[in-house]
């Protein structure tokens, strides 16, 4: 089985069921704050690691980073237990750790129907309908629920009459209703209630086509040098079948020269090869002449000829007309497209899975990512200018995930380091520094004294270069059986474990449960024996060696009662493995799937990591003040936001103010 198949059921897991015409905005009303003359603002670069950071400014590439550490602080910031994104801003926002929030992972489990889910959201259809002939009518709105709990530092603020702006925070959709502007990230679904699923038209489809993850290829036979076919949407939820609403288009391919035209709806789009569309509005019609819903998508003519490729980005929600709630105001997503024209509302814009399955070639994939920055700079132009008092917040995600896959141009030790592609590609991931650097530097021309400014990353970057299969591993030691080891590799989910003589797996990222008893639904583990069998677990883990070179696989394991706090701890993991540099675990682990041997080379392009001990990975703090605190953690940036206008952390707060 390979690692792309399990991408796909990742996204399947944790992706949310668009039942997009039944779905109520958000009716948040914008209140009047009062004046301030005091300003907090804070930079969000997500991944931003210190050891590159201090890297590239003693290269003398980044002056602003340099500029502020040397009249300001610079120093490590302890990331989340596990560094992952949705828990480390989580952390962020909330002041708690994942005990308080109840977010521990990308994926929770379901300890009763033992099947992976999503961590941060939750669906629910309408409940109330009418039938009217083929179509079932929504009597009432369906809901999107942010399952991370706490109040976030931003609504504290408002509380107190404090304006605030956020930008794009990660694990902030739907976003929580505010006085102030506010527009959703990281967990922000594509129209088809995805975290992006793109679409590829060619007359050579792979073999393995139905396997790709995030992405759907579309094969098309040209006749005279064309072919129609149609651009899916989101499912029809106005029917019982619920069928995918569609709309169809048409391409011409030029004889002679490598361009193509394509019309969709009342719009002709003539691409040079390797060219992008811009923005295109397209109208899914649900109900005829009744009800539709509107994204956006481009179009890149990856190649006409020998073999046609055209690529089509996935349907992301319309700015200027959202289907879901994406800001607050709901007007503001609006506002920003009136401003700044359609842009990325996707929460994790950056297409790794196109590149993962071979549909991108890094140079397509760098000339994406450069396409999703150059928007986020546009719209930090703006946003910033709009800002005048109170608390300012605003995200960059492209120094996470170029770092996620162009992490083997930096590291010569990685199984899929290219020597002829790195020098080509290893200067991408330090011109993202240098972007992040010219934001900085927009700031500190602008910055007054009565302006904290604040710089932070969740977490760092390491190599990924070994891929560790946690279930296999813990079966070869014993802790799970299989009810047909002939299907090891086949049966998906943990469909082929027998739970009545299994004691522990693995789920997401950097979770090992237990199979309690009185717990789980199959339970065989008592609380007499829980303590020794995780003692057990957690000493071969921390003495597992990699066969392959003798290095040491696993930093440290972590007990969920010496890391966590608060109401949620009961649905923490046991047990929270915090892997070694260079080692993570493998997209089979996160969802109970199994391979054959518990370890392998990682050669997906997926190459650079932090799903690692968190010690290991710490972010970046940056300030124009000095620091009191030299341990910085990300759970202190919500209580020192609190103090820098003058109010008190919540009590269920564990940070505190670092200045």
């Amino acid at each position: 089985m390979s690692n792309h198949r399990s991408q796909v059921e990742i996204l399947t897991i944790i992706s949310l069921s668009a039942i997009i015409a039944s779905l109520l905005f958000l009716n948040c009303n914008r209140g009047q704050a009062l004046s301030t003359s005091k300003k907090v603002i804070v930079l969000g670069f997500d991944g931003v690691d210190p050891q590159l950071l201090s890297k590239y400014m003693a290269e003398g590439r980044l002056p602003n980073f340099s500029k502020l550490a040397k009249d300001g602080d610079y120093q490590p910031l302890g990331t989340s237990v596990p560094p992952q994104s949705p828990v480390a801003w989580s952390n962020f926002i909330t002041g708690m750790n994942p005990g308080g929030h109840g977010i521990f992972d990308f994926i929770h489990r379901d300890p009763r129907l033992m099947i992976p889910m999503s961590s941060t959201t939750k669906t629910e259809g309408s409940k109330n309908t009418i039938k009217i002939g083929k179509y079932t009518i929504p009597l009432s709105g369906g809901t999107v629920k942010n399952l991370r709990d706490g109040k976030t530092f931003w609504t504290i603020l408002e509380d107190h009459d404090v304006p605030t702006t956020i930008f794009k925070v990660p694990a902030n959709f739907p976003p929580v209703e505010s006085e102030g502007k506010s527009i959703s990230g990281m967990g922000t679904p594509d129209l088809l209630g995805s975290f992006g699923t793109f679409s590829f038209y060619t007359d050579d489809p792979p073999a393995n086509r139905d396997d790709i993850s995030g992405g759907i290829v579309y094969p098309v036979h040209l006749i005279n040098d064309g072919f129609e076919s149609s651009l899916v949407g989101p499912k029809n939820a106005f029917l019982a079948e619920e069928p995918d609403a569609t709309i169809p288009f048409k391409v011409w391919r030029d004889p002679e020269y490598p361009t193509a035209k394509i019309q969709i709806l009342d719009k002709q789009i003539l691409l040079k090869e390797k060219e992008w569309s811009d923005w295109i509005q397209v109208d899914f019609e649900l109900i005829p002449a009744l009800q539709s819903v509107t994204g956006i998508c481009r179009f890149y003519l990856k190649e006409v000829r020998p073999t046609f490729k055209l690529y089509v980005t996935p349907i992301n929600i319309d700015p200027s007309n959202p289907a879901l709630p994406i800001s607050t105001p709901s007007d503001y997503a609006e506002e920003l497209h009136d401003h700044c024209g359609y842009f990325y509302t996707q929460g994790m814009p950056e297409d790794t899975k196109a590149l993962s399955w071979g549909v991108f070639d890094y140079d397509d994939f760098h000339s994406q990512t450069q396409n999703v920055l150059n928007e986020r700079l546009r719209l930090f132009d703006y946003v910033f200018d709009d800002f005048k008092e109170g608390l300012f917040f605003f995200y960059v995600s492209s120094t996470d995930l170029n770092a996620h896959m162009f992490y083997n141009m930096i590291d010569p030790e990685h199984p899929s380091h290219d020597s002829e592609k790195a020098k080509q590609f290893a200067d991408v991931i330090p011109s993202l520094y240098e972007s992040a650097d010219g934001i900085i530097g927009k700031v500190l021309e602008k910055l007054d004294g009565t302006t904290t400014l604040i710089v932070m990353s969740d977490h760092g970057f390491a190599p990924f270069r070994r891929a560790v299969h946690l279930n296999t591993w813990l079966k070869d030691e014993g802790y799970i059986t299989l009810i047909d080891e002939s299907k090891q590799t086949e049966i998906e989910f943990f469909q082929n474990v027998d739970w009545s003589r299994s004691k522990a797996y693995g789920v997401g990222f950097n979770g090992l449960y237990l199979n309690l008893r009185g717990r789980e639904d199959n339970g065989v583990v008592n609380q007499r024996e829980k303590k020794s069998v995780l003692d057990e677990i957690a000493a071969k883990l921390l003495a597992l060696r990699d066969p392959q070179n003798g290095d040491k696989v696993v930093d440290r394991v972590y007990r969920r009662n010496e890391i966590y706090s608060g109401k949620h701890i009961e649905n923490a993991p046991d047990l929270v493995v915090g892997y070694n540099r260079g080692y993570r675990a493998s997209w089979e682990t996160t969802i109970g799937n199994f391979t054959l041997e518990w370890i392998e080379d990682n050669m997906d392009p997926w190459s650079g990591d932090h799903c690692m001990a968190a010690e290991l990975v710490p972010g970046v703090i940056l300030s124009n003040r000095t620091l009191r605190s030299k341990d910085p953690k990300l759970f202190d940036m919500a209580p020192t936001i609190l103090a820098e206008f003058g109010i008190e952390k919540e009590k269920n707060m564990v940070g505190h103010p670092v200045f």
